[in-house]
């Protein structure tokens, strides 16, 4: 690697953006962070000039619309996120000859797999949210050659709302929780998922040449139905809180939800382990810091 390497994040108020921001990065690499009030990338003629002025060398885009219930309604938005800004994106990275590294989620796939979903899976989404995803992965996939997408799943962290933070909050006030059991997924810190993001940006920094362009799955390890992450929450909670509120497992037809949520929405990340050598540790060992860090331990 020669020089700076100037790395753009897209969507840097999230959960994963926030995270990337605070990560430790090699001296020659430069990060920039832009939110959706500051840069609306479907907005394809500010986006590519502003782009053009202001050169990258990759851009991770954490940008997304996530409201999953809220996009039933309010596909419109959805679309315009999750579709549209990252065609423009990868339109405006083909022209300027930038790497771009694109979020994307399990909810691509239906859900009615046995087995953990691999690359390779055809998709199948169930509710607007999937849609607009899958949507803009297969325009990256149209628009850019050099593009890593990364699929991940069920994230957390101690920012932003999350399914985690939720539980915790609930935890507090509530002597029973009511949490859906036939729903299985990969939680992920999105500590780790910076991590791992980190990875394939300083891969494309020191040798893009080399880098395997491409989809590929990327969570902790290991799986869990919303239910046993709730409890696992509740658990690790209990030396701060020291309230342990019974977790009850129901089923999805009893929390009925507007967007249809894949029944099994597990990802296999053996192909990221091969290409890019990234193995992200069990979930359970993720989890317990970043409940510590809510309750303002570290």
């Amino acid at each position: 690697m020669s020089g700076e390497t100037r790395v753009l994040v897209t969507g840097a108020g999230g959960q994963l953006g926030r995270a990337l921001l605070q990560a430790s990065w090699p001296k020659d690499i430069r990060v920039v962070g832009k939110s959706h009030a500051e840069f609306d990338i479907a907005c394809e003629p500010e986006l590519e000039a502003w782009l053009a002025t202001n050169r990258f060398d990759v851009i991770v885009n954490a940008a997304a619309y996530t409201a999953v219930d809220q996009a039933e309604v309010d596909s419109g938005r959805a679309i315009r996120a999750n579709h549209h800004g990252p065609r423009a994106l990868a339109s405006a990275c083909r022209r300027l000859g930038t790497a771009l590294v694109h979020l994307s989620t399990d909810y691509v796939f239906d859900g009615t797999k046995d087995t953990p979903y691999v690359e390779t899976d055809a998709v199948g989404p169930r509710c607007a949210y999937g849609r607009s995803k899958a949507d803009g992965e297969d325009a990256v996939r149209t628009q850019l050659a050099e593009h890593v997408i990364l699929r991940t799943a069920w994230v957390y962290s101690p920012t932003n709302k999350n399914f985690v933070k939720t539980i915790l909050r609930l935890a507090g006030v509530r002597d029973e929780l009511n949490i859906v059991a036939d729903q299985l997924g990969s939680p992920t810190s999105a500590q780790d998922l910076a991590k791992a993001v980190q990875q394939v940006v300083l891969r494309i920094a020191n040798d893009k040449a080399s880098v395997p362009w491409g989809t590929y799955h990327c969570t902790n390890s290991g799986w869990a139905s919303w239910f046993t992450l709730a409890r696992a929450a509740v658990d690790a909670a209990v030396p701060f809180t020291a309230r342990r509120p019974f977790v009850h497992p129901i089923r999805a037809v009893e929390y009925p939800t507007p967007a249809v949520r894949p029944a099994n929405s597990r990802l296999d990340c053996s192909r990221l382990e091969a290409a890019f050598g990234i193995r992200m540790r069990p979930w359970r060992e993720a989890l317990t810091p970043v409940v510590r860090e809510v309750f303002g331990s570290k």
